[in-house]
């Protein structure tokens, strides 16, 4: 085999994700020693904290690299329910560490060309301005906890349901060829648009519903999906978790270190993926959703499931 025939050597690949977390780990570092960033309700960073946050990002991040989500949809309600972080700073610091995740994810999909532009434009443009109003609508409920909790409930039927369903009944995605998204912009446009809102308002990376929806209703191969998918969750999480950063409901240290865990489980569940049956996973975590879901609303309503 010549030179020129010859494999990347696979750490190259992993330079950007190295400096990345580099980056991430240096600010935790600076977050922790000055005490900046630390939010309203939270109880101070320990060694133990600290490492259940991370491996609390690193099994969101392992999950997200195997089906294709961000994460927010595990380490939010972990950190609400079993860490005692109020829901409005739950939601946004798990969704300020959901942008990291989707650099990582997006720039791997990046240099293999599975990211549609055309549809990221359409889909990030109109997610924006649902992120825009989702927080909007964020800020107006963020002193209403139980009503909060309950549209999160709401929210989390949706990737309930749709993993259940993929993991008992259908087991696969559609087999679908080609390296661009079909489809109406405009239509794109108004999906992002929804989705973005749901990102604004409940802290969800968008990943559950950006997946499905380019899959089922445009037609697109999986992997241009989980490409175009993670890129569009960029400006999404970006824009989201930039404004809930400035209205103070993000806990920046938790939020650097959920991110720090998450790059490193999403790389690995990328590497591994092959390995694991797609199907078993949908239907545990959509079981799994699915409580939290009945947790979040029987709340509501004053019952207290464990």
């Amino acid at each position: 085999m010549t030179t020129e025939n010859k494999p990347a050597p696979w750490w190259k690949g992993q330079i950007p994700t190295a400096v990345l977390l580099l980056v991430i780990v240096a600010l935790a570092a600076w977050a922790l020693a000055s005490q900046t960033g630390a939010a309203e309700g939270v109880s101070p960073m320990t060694f133990v904290k600290g490492l259940v946050l991370s491996v609390v990002g690193f099994l969101a991040g392992l999950l997200g690299g195997l089906i294709g989500t961000g994460g927010c949809s595990v380490m939010l309600p972990i950190i609400h329910f079993w860490m005692g972080y109020p829901a409005q700073i739950a939601v946004g610091t798990t969704l300020f560490a959901v942008v990291f995740t989707a650099i990582s994810g997006a720039y791997g999909h990046l240099v293999r060309r599975n990211v549609d532009k055309r549809a990221f434009w359409w889909l990030g443009g109109g997610g924006i301005l649902g992120v825009l109003l989702g927080s909007w609508l964020f800020t107006l409920l963020s002193a209403h906890t139980a009503l909060l909790g309950l549209i999160l409930g709401l929210i989390f039927l949706w990737p309930a349901i749709r993993m259940i369903y993929e993991g008992v009944i259908q087991q696969s995605m559609p087999k679908r060829e080609g390296n661009v998204i079909t489809g109406s912009g405009w239509g794109m446009g108004v999906f992002g648009f929804v989705v973005g809102i749901a990102t604004g308002l409940a802290g969800v990376g968008g990943g559950y519903a950006l997946v499905p929806g380019l899959i089922y209703m445009f037609g697109a191969p999986v992997y241009i999906t989980m490409g175009t998918s993670l890129a569009t969750m960029i400006p999404l999480a970006a824009v989201g978790g930039g404004i809930k950063l400035a209205q103070g409901f993000v806990d920046l240290p938790t939020g650097l270190l959920l991110a720090a865990g998450t790059i490193i489980g999403a790389q690995i569940g990328a590497a591994i993926i092959k390995r694991i049956k797609p199907a078993t996973l949908k239907l545990i975590f959509g079981l799994y959703f699915l409580y939290v879901a009945v947790k979040f609303i029987t709340a509501f309503f004053g019952i207290r499931i464990w």
